[in-house]
């Protein structure tokens, strides 16, 4: 009775419109002060110690890098390499799209980050070139939400913070999963292109591909700095997130010149203010899910789900409906952050890989981002696309059907996931 309690007093403060972090921390103290008896302070030091944990700092740094990096120039120079490399072939600036937004997920760990730096230099380029708006903003939504799957990615973080999972071994994961949806997607993209012929740009030559790698080399080498220095141990993916911001400010300031010191501190408290934001989501969330174990929740649907035989078949496919379900009307971080406390237990009860679960929430939360009525990069392409949701909808269709079958791989076959971390020893 408490658990339904808890979940409808949240759903109609979120139904209500009122912030994700504002109803979680209402329903929390809704709870602490008329139906249980848990004394005030166990709850205050939960809320000290579930925010001191050292992966939670990697949360404002990365903020801060993808700033760094979306207002410093490297998107467009990404762009340009990434034409000069597959403009040549059928829906070329398309598909140089999707190798933009896979490059730029890769430095920034943000999808609407990703879609705004991507799709604002990229759609104006595609329709001049005579591609339909539709189209291009397919691609480019769709193709944004590479930023939360490939690594360094934020809600990674935020999945490793609630159930302790490594954050080193959920990055590695995301290489191959993110790689094979950027090919689904360009797949899709050049299949469209081909059949409605759509036009194609004159191939580049050797030098002019050697001179646009040449001026993207500083940003795409952001990539060998975070994964290659996780990987071999030098630094934790902590002081990866650290040092990929002062990194990412010696090149836009230094190298490219694309900022000067004056709009340093712009970007600073942009990303103050994006971190403060999701922190106090995180303190909330903590305290949601010390509840949650507190009424003994989530070892109450494990059971259940046991006592009925439900196994791990079913149970992945009742976590996809209801991740997509709550991807209607939550942001990547919020159903991370409520979910995966209640989730986690029952999927280590059937035995499901803990990094293999996170990559499918993530996955999930890919699609919930592309799909209407409240898709968060449907929202954000809308704002560059200036077209209505509707539109933007029957836009995506082709896309987003892709994802929805790569979904059911990711889900069912674990080894795509996970043979890249085993590979590396980080996970047995």
């Amino acid at each position: 009775m408490n658990a339904l309690f808890i979940f409808v007093l949240l759903l109609v403060l979120m139904l209500s419109g009122m912030p994700i972090s504002i109803s979680l921390g209402l329903t929390v103290l809704t709870f602490l002060f008329t139906l249980t008896h848990v004394p005030l302070e166990s709850v205050a030091l939960k809320l000290f110690t579930g925010i001191e944990k050292f992966e939670i700092m990697a949360i404002p740094f990365f903020i801060l890098a993808g700033n760094f990096l979306t207002h410093g120039g490297v998107a467009r120079r990404m762009i340009k390499f990434a034409t000069s490399m597959v403009g040549h072939w059928h829906g070329g600036l398309g598909l140089a799209g999707v190798l933009a937004c896979a490059l730029f997920a890769a430095v920034s760990g943000s999808s609407p980050a990703t879609v705004v730096a991507i799709g604002a230099i990229l759609l104006p380029a595609m329709v001049k070139a005579g591609f339909p708006n539709k189209f291009g903003a397919g691609v480019i939504t769709t193709s944004g939400a590479l930023g939360i799957l490939i690594p360094p990615s934020i809600v990674m973080v935020m999945y490793s913070v609630a159930t302790s999972t490594s954050v080193g071994a959920l990055f590695m994961a995301g290489v191959v999963p993110g790689i094979a949806l950027a090919m689904t997607l360009g797949g899709v993209t050049w299949y469209r292109a081909k059949k409605l012929n759509y036009p194609r740009m004159a191939k580049a030559s050797f030098a002019e591909r050697w001179k646009a790698f040449r001026d993207s080399v500083w940003g795409l080498l952001l990539i060998i700095i975070v994964m290659g220095g996780i990987y071999t141990g030098l630094f934790t993916p902590t002081e990866a997130a650290a040092m990929s911001a002062v990194y990412a400010f010696f090149v836009a300031v230094f190298i490219y010149k694309d900022m000067g010191l004056k709009d340093v501190p712009k970007v600073l408290l942009n990303s103050a203010n994006m971190s403060a934001m999701l922190l106090y989501i995180i303190t909330n969330a903590m305290l949601f899910s010390f509840i949650m174990t507190n009424e003994n929740i989530p070892q109450a649907l494990a059971d259940w789900m046991l006592g009925n035989g439900l196994g791990v078949i079913a149970f992945l496919l009742a976590v996809n409906v209801m991740l997509l379900l709550a991807g209607n009307f939550m942001e990547p971080s919020s159903i991370t952050l409520i979910f995966a406390p209640i989730l986690f237990p029952v999927a280590m009860k059937l035995g499901i890989d803990p990094v293999h679960f996170g990559i499918i929430m993530v996955v999930n939360m890919e699609v919930g981002m592309c799909h209407p009525p409240v898709g968060l990069n449907l929202y954000v392409a809308s704002g560059i696309t200036k077209m209505g949701i509707t539109e933007l909808t029957v836009a995506v269709w082709p896309w987003l059907l892709s994802m929805l079958g790569f979904l059911i791989v990711v889900t069912y076959w674990p080894g795509l996931s996970l043979w890249f971390p085993r590979m590396l020893g980080m996970i047995s």
